[in-house]
């Protein structure tokens, strides 16, 4: 028999719509109505703004290690706002774009950031689940809520967030190999922003691109521009539809860049050079959407600056919120079981009496288990 090519069904295509002067293809343009491109303008300013004073708290010792997601705004925001509030949201740790559009408190992202499980807690009714650190697990879960999603026929798709490190994982092959056998509604974004840490992205794989790993499971790919958030938008929605349709699984690669550190625990000086961040500055997200908002005359300068500063003032009252926040001891035992079990029981009357002899009591310990559900201190 002679040699020949297989001519795979599946492809991979590259988007980009909005370019760092502010130039657009009208062709593939999207349409956003003039109050959504408003919204988005501010919440990606916020975002900004958020992981600038969240830098600043990590260095005051206010907050734990931090993790920035300087120069990817657009690359979260696009997806979100392209999916339903009845959709699920699977992030990573560096989508806060995203987790405040999806409604989530200022004061419970920082109370999160500073070690408190209280900032887990998705806000009622949300169909989201919490930030998530360890690399690539959300693929696995993602998969999981998209499959659920399938099985009960309701039309709702889930949206994921790996970076380009999380690619080499096993959980993220293992996640989409499953995610496609069975046709999950399930759009995974990958945030490429060239480094695993202090691994830089020609390091950590050998494929020409990321979204071409798409094939292997038999899906299609798209790599898109993750600075541009008209892309963002228009590739989300691409798959959205399909998705919704029956179509399966898609995987987004958004090609952005960490313009920061990879966490406060981490120099990037030590292993990448400032010419190279440098290149990426005229790349800007939110530089670039300014351009095209401004243009369009959605947002002017004066409607900016008043923006700004009401920015400012709720991330503040949000610190202040955060900061009085008095966690109870007894709250671990409230979030472990539907049903608190006898050993549980027996420990939370210990520990009970050990702050009662500590004079470290909570206002509310009654030594009544079945009424912890009301210990916690909801945030406003």
């Amino acid at each position: 028999m002679p040699r020949k090519k297989i001519e795979l069904e599946n492809i991979v295509e590259n988007i980009s719509i909005l370019d760092q002067d502010g130039n657009v293809d009208k062709a593939l343009e999207p349409k956003i109505s003039n109050d959504d491109l408003r919204r988005l303008f501010r919440a990606m300013t916020l975002a900004r703004r958020y992981d600038e004073r969240m830098l600043k708290l990590q260095r005051q010792g206010r907050i734990g290690t931090y993790g920035p997601a300087l120069g990817q705004e657009a690359a979260s925001l696009g997806p979100v706002y392209a999916i339903n509030k009845d959709d699920w949201f699977v992030p990573s740790f560096r989508e806060p774009a995203a987790t405040l559009w999806r409604g989530w408190p200022i004061d419970k992202l920082i109370l999160w950031w500073g070690g408190n499980e209280f900032g887990a807690t998705p806000p009622d009714g949300a169909h989201d689940v919490p930030i998530c650190v360890p690399v690539a697990s959300q693929v696995q879960y993602a998969a999981g809520i998209a499959w659920g999603c399938k099985l009960k026929k309701n039309g709702g798709v889930a949206v994921a967030f790996v970076g380009d490190g999380g690619t080499s994982e096993g959980d993220f092959h293992e996640g989409m190999n499953c995610a496609a056998i069975f046709g999950a509604p399930l759009i995974l974004i990958i945030q490429n922003n060239q480094w695993a840490i202090s691994l830089p992205r020609k390091k950590q794989t050998a494929s020409q691109t990321l979204a071409q790993k798409a094939i292997s499971y038999g899906l299609n790919g798209l790599q898109v521009d993750g600075n541009d958030i008209l892309a963002m938008i228009y590739a989300t929605r691409e798959a959205v539809d399909r998705a919704r349709k029956g179509g399966g699984p898609t995987i987004i690669e958004a090609v952005t860049y960490r313009m920061g550190v990879h966490t406060t625990a981490d120099d990037p000086k030590k292993y990448r050079t400032e010419d190279e961040v440098d290149c990426w500055k005229p790349k800007c997200p939110l530089a670039r959407f300014w351009l095209y908002v401004k243009a369009k005359g959605v947002v002017t300068e004066k409607d900016r600056e008043k923006m700004e500063e009401e920015i400012q003032n709720d991330i503040t009252a949000a610190i202040e919120r955060a900061e009085q926040y008095a966690p109870n001891p007894l709250e671990p035992f409230e979030h472990c079981f539907a049903e608190m079990p006898l050993h549980l029981k027996r420990q939370l009357k210990e520990f009970k009496a050990y702050l009662a002899a500590t004079n470290g009591e909570t206002s509310s310990a009654d030594g009544n288990p079945e009424n912890l559900a009301g210990y916690s201190k909801h945030l406003h």
